[in-house]
């Protein structure tokens, strides 16, 4: 319930923002209609509300122990890189309404958990895979500030782990996240791509990826 309450007061503050920033007339009442439908999707979806109710990277910490082993895709990952970040986003709210439009995209591409997995061992090796592509090689990860660094001989990728209510998610800055589809995918005119791009313009500090379960 108290996570209830918390949703519901980012939202309405949100929505007292966005009818006093876009203006007069229909545009503020799309938006605020717009808002209030996210409210409500949320609030009517608990397991939603359970992975977006910690959207910031390092907010539940991941120990590399808990890292090891195999992980298995679980659907869309979205997190702020602060607390700061995530409020001048609107709150849990748009990080809830941003994983339902990846949620969209990414079924479009066929992500699923046979597919799209990875597997960290403990001597600093992987094997992941993309859509079914194999992408392996050595990685690192920081615990203290959830940085994950993928170096294999496709590419190399900067990113983050943090521990979500499922497991685990492994999320990238959105360019990262693009080049990470285009190499192991080979879809370059994909509407996945331009939607990630899109969101990464209208959120700072916004990283993308995926939620991760064993």
């Amino acid at each position: 319930m108290k996570k209830m309450s918390l949703l519901v007061a980012g939202a309405a503050c949100l929505l007292a923002t966005s009818c006093g920033t876009v203006g007069a007339g229909s545009a503020s009442s799309n938006t605020g209609t717009d808002v209030l439908n996210g409210v409500i999707g949320v609030l009517n979806n608990a397991n939603t509300i359970g992975d977006v109710i910690s959207s910031v990277i390092g907010s539940n910490k991941l120990t590399k122990s808990q890292l090891y082993g195999t992980w298995k895709y679980n659907g869309p990952g979205c997190a702020f890189t602060s607390n700061s970040a995530l409020a001048k986003a609107g709150g849990e709210v748009v990080a809830s309404q941003i994983k339902s439009k990846l949620k969209e995209d990414y079924s479009k591409v066929g992500f699923t958990a046979k597919n799209t997995q990875i597997t960290f061992n403990k001597d600093n090796t992987f094997t992941a895979y993309v859509d079914g592509k194999k992408f392996s090689g050595n990685y690192t990860y920081d615990e203290s500030t959830n940085a994950l660094k993928l170096t294999g001989l496709l590419l190399s990728l900067n990113g983050y782990a943090t521990r979500n209510s499922q497991g685990v998610a492994i999320l990238f800055e959105s360019k990262k996240l693009l080049t990470l589809i285009q190499t192991m995918s080979a879809m370059s005119g994909n509407t996945t791509l331009s939607s990630i791009g899109e969101i990464s313009k209208n959120y700072n500090g916004v990283r993308l990826g995926f939620d991760m379960a064993k």
